[in-house]
């Protein structure tokens, strides 16, 4: 007698799990399907967008010169 609710319930889980999925697939359905064969938008390059050039410059040493305190400066402060 318990086989028949457990199989019922067990049918009901997978139900709602599907359910769900479709749900949150339903406007990207499409992208998924591309993604999981391979053409996904990612992983093709996009033909319109030129190669950017990026100039990286060191750091600059620090502008400021140590200088040398004085007794009387330390107590000021």
């Amino acid at each position: 007698m318990l086989a028949p609710f457990a199989t019922l319930a067990f049918l009901a889980a997978v139900w709602l799990i599907v359910k769900v999925m479709l749900e949150l697939a339903d406007g990207a359905g499409t992208k998924i399907g591309a993604a999981l064969g391979g053409r996904s938008m990612l992983a093709v390059p996009p033909q319109s967008v030129r190669p950017l050039t990026v100039r990286f410059r060191p750091r600059a040493e620090s502008v400021r010169q140590p200088m040398h305190v004085q007794p009387e400066w330390r107590a000021a402060a």
